[in-house]
């Protein structure tokens, strides 16, 4: 079979699903190329600072792996920005949904919060609130964005600071996006 012959889910036969299902596999076995794939676009989108939003990830990366981040943090900081290009107005969220199956809670939690977290430092410039992040100051993560935000992303601009390249990662993406999805080991 190369294809199913519904034209409606509910006419789908249990063989076609589980064909569809063994292709699913195979699709989401590809999932670190494609996470990488993404990574690589980013050298190529918003413009305007010294570093790509590629170089930016990968700086944010290398400062967490610098400051003794846990791999899961680490691969945090790597992919927090992959949505600027799809989703820029909710890039966080997206990131954070990238993640969620792979990682625990609180990973996906500062990823989805940084972009609010971050506007601390210019929001006052666009007559924004520039703590926004106030009602979260009780939340269990509340210090680890904050951490996430001052000692790694919004230092990682600097063209000069000696940055590892996405092959450096490519063998903590492949692991961490080949574990089994929501695994509860990990919450």
């Amino acid at each position: 079979m190369r294809t199913v012959t519904f034209r409606q889910m509910k006419e789908g036969t249990r063989d076609e699903y589980l064909f569809l299902r063994e292709l699913e596999r195979q699709y989401i076995e590809r999932l670190p190329d494609r996470i990488l794939q993404a990574l690589r676009a980013l050298d190529d989108g918003l413009t305007g600072y010294r570093v790509t939003r590629l170089e930016h990830s990968l700086q944010t990366a290398t400062r967490a792996e610098a400051d003794g981040a846990d791999d899961e943090m680490i691969l945090g900081a790597l992919v927090h920005d992959l949505g600027d290009g799809l989703a820029p107005e909710n890039h966080s969220n997206y990131a954070a949904e990238i993640i969620r199956p792979y990682v625990r809670a609180e990973v996906t939690w500062v990823v989805e919060h940084h972009g609010l977290f971050q506007k601390v430092y210019y929001a006052h410039f666009y007559g924004e609130d520039p703590e926004l992040r106030a009602p979260y100051r009780d939340h269990p993560y509340y210090a680890s964005c904050v951490r996430f935000c001052e000692r790694w992303d919004q230092a990682a601009f600097d063209p000069d600071y000696p940055t590892r390249p996405l092959e450096h990662f490519e063998p903590l993406v492949r692991r961490i996006f080949s574990r089994p999805a929501f695994d509860g080991s990990r919450r």
